[in-house]
């Protein structure tokens, strides 16, 4: 396909199904677009198992490279979006009970780990953006450490649900768990922050786990670079 065929191509109109075809046939334009269209979503998904910034965008990149090479596979019985938030969920997880077992053998030997203080301090040195207000801001982190509180089952849950605003169904797909769970689950989370926030905070979750902008930009770059792009 050539560049011009492919700047022309309104790549939000094609159906799923079309836009994997392009993208296993290696079309730039149509890989730019997954990414930045999903590059939010599949980052609060990874946040919410990981917590952790860069090890979720590190999680992020690694299941785009995994996705694409797979993505001719991809036969439209989900959304698109619903698939690859499907893989970044495996990958976190997976990267998850590593991480576990590392710490675990690391505490056995009675190795310090590090790893909490390091992100606590590299959080403390993040610049705010000069566009957003010192109340959003302190908003935003106060919504972000409540999140980051609850149980791990309960905080995937709220992120997919409350904050991407996946349906329960998608939510219970993504998770290969029943939708009575996620319900359970969802209801649970709600009720643990209701304790620790006021209820008009809620209003703010929309703004919350920023990905967008530089960062976004930043990750789509190196997907591309990853592909050979």
């Amino acid at each position: 396909m050539s560049a011009k065929t492919s700047v022309a191509l309104d790549y939000a109109g094609l159906a799923d199904v079309e836009i994997a075809r392009l993208c296993a046939a290696r079309d730039r334009g149509a890989i730019i677009h997954v990414v930045t269209s999903n590059n939010q979503r599949l980052f609060r998904a990874a946040w919410s198992i990981l917590q952790n910034r860069a090890e979720s965008e590190e999680c992020v990149q690694s299941a785009y490279l995994a996705a694409f090479s797979a993505i001719g596979s991809f036969e439209g019985r989900s959304a698109l979006s619903t698939w690859l938030t499907r893989i970044v969920v495996n990958e976190a997880l997976g990267r998850r009970r590593s991480e576990q077992r590392r710490r675990s053998h690391l505490e056995k030997e009675g190795v310090a780990v590090l790893d909490d203080y390091r992100e606590t301090l590299m959080r403390g040195s993040e610049t705010e953006a000069p566009d957003v207000s010192i109340a959003r801001e302190q908003i935003r982190r106060l919504l972000e450490q409540a999140v980051s509180e609850l149980p791990d089952a309960f905080r995937t849950v709220f992120v997919l649900r409350e904050i991407e605003g996946l349906s329960s169904e998608d939510t219970a797909s993504i998770l290969d768990v029943p939708v009575a769970t996620v319900k359970t689950r969802l209801f649970r989370g709600r009720r643990r922050l209701q304790q620790m926030l006021e209820p008009e905070l809620g209003t703010a979750l929309s703004g919350t786990f920023p990905f967008a902008g530089s960062d976004c930009a930043a990750l789509t770059e190196r997907v591309l670079k990853k592909l050979q792009f």
